[in-house]
């Protein structure tokens, strides 16, 4: 059932207003450019789409790799990085390296990576619990940002005995960020479980100075407009739920804007923007077979629900030309209308785990040693 988008204030986010207030959350290996670029055509360019997460080291020491994901194509604007650090002194030269080298027009710090290999350096969502060294952080990023905003992406906390999240907010206003992004689960849920919108309800009603944005479950244009109505945030941020549907970003702008429209595409339109999304992965990479090579892992999230064979899935997923997949494409059942329950849940599911952290790292949230460079690890989360 289509609900009707409530009146909402503007979303700033410093001086830039984002309006529908939808952002595409970072996501490694899936928000480069070409992927963004597909978003931004499915919205008619509306929303905040956020590069995939760039680690401040890497960046400052301007590895090769790294460089070519901070890439904008000429269109986008603004241009917003999301950066991943742990420590206080490279973080402030990855954002004074932005700023002085005009990168990009906003700057996001992921404090919400739950991966293994992260948080056992203590970093990613473990990190808010040493307090002191998320305000150091957040410090020198505002200190090097001058005009430019800084925002956060976090998570409620490691596990549902040591919530991080309200405290993480208070220090964020306290230091200057523009905004705070929150996925309601904890660092032991994964992308398990059911995301707790109470939890950014509260963060709201806590932290009223700056926006709040809401993150998680996000499965369809109605469940942003059902998070912003039943907890008061200022915006949502999409992740899983635009894997191999681009297309939710025109939902979105439509559900927003008032408008029942929601995109329910059959095979024949998905087969297209399968092949437009390998073509510009092969330009973006400067290689065509790189960039079909690249694209295998979206296969499944776009064929999602239609009836493939898993001979011919198994066929799609080792493709290696545009030719080769245009091909099998044609020889799919176009005429498939979307599919039935093609809308819920995508992505990772992974239920509670146990949290890797350093020794002695919930002992004393005060206490900042441990957090070293190996922290920081070309990986997605949030």
């Amino acid at each position: 059932m289509t609900t009707l988008a409530p009146a909402l204030p503007l979303l700033r986010i410093g001086p830039h207003t984002v309006q529908p207030p939808v952002v595409l959350a970072p996501m490694a290996g899936i928000t480069n450019a070409p992927f963004r670029t597909l978003c931004r055509e499915f919205s008619g360019g509306k929303g905040l789409f956020v590069s995939e997460m760039i680690t401040t080291r890497a960046l400052v020491e301007r590895n090769e790799k790294t460089m070519q994901l901070i890439h904008f194509d000429a269109s986008e604007t603004p241009r917003s990085i999301q950066l991943y650090g742990v420590d206080p002194v490279t973080v402030g030269k990855a954002v004074r390296m932005i700023v002085d080298e005009d990168l990009a027009d906003h700057i996001d710090l992921n404090f919400g990576c739950p991966v293994p290999k992260v948080t056992r350096k203590g970093g990613g969502s473990a990190l808010p619990y040493k307090r002191p060294l998320l305000r150091a952080i957040l410090r020198e990023a505002v200190a090097e940002a001058g005009d430019l905003p800084v925002t956060i992406k976090m998570r409620k906390g490691i596990d549902d005995d040591h919530m991080t999240y309200l405290d993480a907010g208070r220090i964020a206003v306290e230091e200057g960020i523009t905004a705070v992004a929150l996925h309601g689960r904890t660092t032991a849920q994964h992308y398990g479980g059911t995301a707790d919108w109470d939890a950014i309800a509260r963060l709201k009603e806590h932290v009223p100075e700056i926006p709040v944005l809401g993150n998680g479950d996000i499965w369809s244009a109605d469940d942003a407009l059902r998070m912003m109505r039943e907890t008061g945030c200022d915006g949502v941020v999409v992740g899983r739920g635009c894997l191999g549907r681009p297309w939710l970003f025109g939902d979105l702008v439509s559900a927003f804007e008032g408008t029942g429209t929601r995109q329910a595409p059959a095979l024949r339109q998905v087969a297209d923007v399968m092949l437009r999304h390998a073509t510009l992965l092969g330009e973006w990479i400067g290689d065509e077979s790189r960039g079909v090579i690249d694209f295998r892992k979206h296969v499944a999230w776009y064929l999602k629900g239609f009836a493939v064979g898993s001979d011919m899935r198994r066929r799609l997923a080792v493709t290696s030309s545009l030719e080769e997949l245009g091909g099998q494409l044609q020889e799919l059942d176009l005429d498939q209308p979307w599919p039935d329950g093609a809308d819920g849940p995508r992505g990772r599911t992974s239920g509670n785990n146990r949290v890797a952290l350093p020794d002695g790292w919930l002992k004393d949230p005060y206490d900042c040693a441990g957090v070293g460079a190996e922290a920081e690890l070309d990986t997605s989360g949030g």
